[in-house]
């Protein structure tokens, strides 16, 4: 098995957002953002490559919405996903599957794409099989009115009517040495990624936990839907990725790729911080 970090550009949100209630004083220490109080945030997915399987865990923003939409997230960045990829020598063809940790516009956008025909629109990934939760679907399906504006149908729904989309009923093993983890605060039925390789386990942290600076228990983003489950299942999961050396993947922190974790007498911190091709 062999991983690779895919980068799909950059977006900025409001560093309140980002970190709730935890003041800029303390939050700007560990996340700079600019003159306008926005942070500049990652779209970093992942590439698992298993024999002939090829497993791409989420794919950023996409191109195909419109001027509003672009101005009012700041996309910035060279990096795409298309290229990302071809770095790497993978043809969209090739991957296998695509598991999206939840359904809003950042995360899964960039498995559509416009088509030649106004309206029509054609999958970045025609062979693969598009994974999903249960929970999330429903929910993707009857949005509640907070939200309903980070789920576009144009993002999905042209893979369900290709029969391209799978439900995933349960958290567990999804190929071998690649299992999910279901959490319900930031939205029901995230998927998180827990990844075997070399005698490791790397943690896709997606937007359970977005940035290195939001690893404290307390540090969530206001873009929790729930942020008391958020605490209790961010607290357990620390604790057992302490006790068991998970490795985090960051998929929002622009500064940082991958840390490891260490238990302090005032709850668990950043260990050691390194890339995702330092990991041997």
């Amino acid at each position: 098995m062999k991983i690779y970090k895919i980068e799909t550009g950059n977006f900025k949100c409001d560093g309140g957002a980002m970190f709730s209630v935890v003041p800029k004083l303390l939050w700007s220490r560990k996340y700079p953002s600019d003159e306008d109080n926005l942070c500049n945030c990652a779209m970093r997915s992942m590439l698992v490559v298993d024999g002939e399987r090829k497993i791409l865990i989420d794919n950023g923003t996409g191109d195909k919405q419109g001027e509003d939409y672009f101005k009012n997230h700041h996309l910035n960045g060279d990096a795409s996903l298309l290229n990302s990829l071809a770095e790497i020598k993978v043809d969209p063809q090739e991957i296998t599957d695509v598991v999206f940790t939840h359904l809003h516009f950042d995360h899964c956008g960039g498995a559509v794409r416009n088509g030649a025909i106004k309206d029509v629109y054609e999958l970045v990934f025609p062979n693969a099989t598009h994974w999903v939760s249960r929970p999330q679907w429903e929910n993707y399906c009857q949005p509640n009115i907070r939200e309903a504006d980070a789920y576009f149908k144009e993002n999905v729904l042209p893979i369900k009517e290709a029969g391209k989309l799978k439900i995933i009923e349960e958290e567990g093993e999804l190929f071998p040495n690649f299992d999910l983890r279901f959490v319900n605060g930031h939205t029901p039925g995230l998927m998180v990624p827990v990844i075997k390789i070399q005698n490791k386990t790397i943690v896709f942290a997606g937007d359970f936990i977005p940035t290195a600076a939001n690893v404290p228990v307390k540090w969530l983003a206001s873009y929790d839907l729930n942020p008391s489950i958020s605490l209790r299942e961010k607290e357990l999961f620390l604790k057992e990725a302490v006790e068991n050396s998970y490795i985090l993947f960051f998929q929002h922190d622009i500064l940082n790729e991958c840390c490891s974790l260490k238990q302090t007498a005032r709850g668990v911190k950043v260990d050691e911080f390194f890339l995702l091709n330092d990991i041997r």
